[in-house]
């Protein structure tokens, strides 16, 4: 059991004054450090639950900091002195005046903006005469009036709500049978029925036969204090919820992704007529962060005349969104191109269909046909970066016909030009975000230079590792999709001296 206070017990002496000084100027300090970063946490977006928690954080510590600097500033001043008229009064209306500047005695001029009078009172329960001594602050937090009285012990259950009642009661009863020191919360209801909660502390006191002879009780005003804590509660709840959502969203959309992409892996060989194979490897390359799925793809499949469509595709936008409009804009494209719509035709069906859909997005793409028995590329593209021809250790980007983005305008005509391909050529076709790496956008140029690796590789997935070993670390902001062609073995023997070629500016109208 823990030891009991004695009626005789001597006065607290106050603490050094320069000790509590210190004290109170490193909190200060710290409080003044604290607002600094309140302030700089700005919410600009209310919507954020991530601001909002750091805010409702911020506000939380800086109450901390404002109660630990007045409870310190009332440590240092200590008790108020002694003045016979205060001895002259009874306990029940004796009141505990306000603490005064510097030891002198001053009258009570009600709370002032900030300080800590109104927050804390004390109280003291003589349990041998029933009298009650209430301190002005304790009248001032339950709103009740000097000329009213204070409560008896056995009243004041009453100005509890229903639910918090037994709390009170088995405080006391601990307090005053088992001699356990009080130390809980409660909720009481003013006159003006607003509602408060008090954070009450406070010890039994013995007389000289050891029987309880009082109890006294300081009382704290925590109301916001605790609506902070809930604020921040929320804040945080709200922030897990988020969170939760967003990794939810992101398993659909990776599933999404997948589900959308081409069922092969690495490389994929696809037989010609003429040349044997068109050996051709892609990889999907994921941002720095991966906290996105964005709407990039690839495909590469043999139509049913044996000409063979490689295409690549960027839509604006992460997540769920872009990857069911990608999952539409590639099943489409897929579509239109078995049904024989040459690549420049089917940029302007692209174009129209993501302009009248019912969330509109941007869209850039590169659609390709490739005929292995003439060996002719017939390509068009959408506000895309060129296919990039590497032939006997160079590269260079193929001249690009004109081409809007998908969905930025209506009507648009796409252009579609013609290139001949050789027997070892390799062609690379990629989505804007392998350039965007760290704060740097390399261009083509970082492509161009793979070019004397290339003409070393025998295969599509040997050029594609070497891609992949320079652009798909982490340092990468966006994420990427890259595919690899590489022309197999020799085709018309009149191609093999065959100079790149350009039809300039021919609207495709073939189906």
């Amino acid at each position: 059991m823990p030891s009991h206070l004695s009626a005789d017990r001597p006065a607290p002496q106050p603490p050094e004054r320069d000790a509590v000084d210190a004290l109170i100027s490193r909190t200060h300090r710290l409080r003044g450090d604290l607002d600094a970063v309140r302030r700089g946490t700005v919410l600009v977006d209310e919507e954020d639950p991530q601001l909002r928690w750091r805010r409702a954080l911020c506000d939380l510590a800086v109450h901390h900091l404002e109660d630990l600097g007045r409870h310190l500033g009332q440590l240092r001043e200590g008790l108020p002195p002694a003045t016979p008229e205060r001895l002259a009064k009874p306990p029940a209306q004796r009141t505990a005046p306000s603490t005064p500047e510097r030891g002198a005695a001053r009258p009570y001029e009600g709370p002032k903006p900030g300080s800590l009078i109104g927050r804390v009172g004390s109280a003291e329960w003589d349990l041998l005469t029933d009298d009650v001594s209430w301190s002005e602050e304790l009248f001032q937090i339950f709103g009740r009036s000097p000329e009213a009285g204070p409560l008896p012990l056995d009243e004041l259950p009453s100005v509890l709500p229903p639910e918090d009642q037994p709390l009170l009661t088995a405080l006391m009863t601990d307090c005053l049978v088992d001699g356990r020191p009080i130390d809980g919360e409660f909720r009481i209801v003013r006159p003006d029925g607003r509602m408060r909660t008090l954070h009450m502390t406070g010890e039994p006191v013995l007389d000289t036969d050891g029987r309880t002879a009082s109890m006294w009780a300081v009382l704290r005003d925590v109301s916001e204090l605790r609506r902070s804590e809930q604020a921040l509660h929320r804040s945080h709840d709200s922030l897990r919820r988020r969170e939760y959502r967003a990794r939810a969203e992101h398993r659909m959309a990776v599933e999404l992704q997948e589900a959308v992409l081409p069922p092969w892996r690495g490389t994929l060989r696809l037989p010609s007529p003429a040349s044997g194979a068109l050996d051709v490897a892609a990889h999907y390359l994921p941002s720095e962060s991966s906290a996105h799925v964005g709407g990039d793809w690839y495909d590469a499949q043999t139509m049913p005349d044996g000409r063979i469509l490689l295409t690549v595709g960027d839509l604006t936008g992460h997540g769920v969104r872009a990857a069911s409009a990608t999952a539409m804009l590639l099943g489409a494209l897929r579509g239109m191109a078995l049904a024989g719509v040459g690549p420049g035709a089917l940029m302007g069906h692209l174009n129209q269909l993501l302009g009248s859909s019912v969330q509109p997005a941007l869209g850039s793409a590169l659609c390709c046909r490739f005929d292995p028995a003439t060996g002719t590329l017939a390509w068009a593209q959408a506000g895309h970066p060129a296919p990039l021809l590497f032939r006997d250790g160079t590269g260079r980007p193929l001249p690009a016909p004109d081409g809007v983005l998908l969905g930025a305008t209506c009507g648009v005509v796409y252009e579609q030009d013609e290139a001949q391909l050789l027997p070892g050529d390799v062609l690379v076709l990629h989505t804007d975000g392998l350039n965007r790496h760290d704060d740097r956008v390399t261009g083509p140029d970082a492509l161009l230079a793979l070019a004397p690796r290339f003409a070393r590789a025998r295969t599509a997935q040997e050029c594609l590792r070497t891609v992949v070993a320079e652009f798909g670390d982490t340092g990468r902001l966006h994420d990427a999709c890259v595919l690899v062609a590489r022309i197999g073995a020799q085709q018309h023997d009149a191609t093999h001296t065959a100079p790149l070629t350009r039809n300039h500016g021919t609207p495709d109208t073939t189906r």
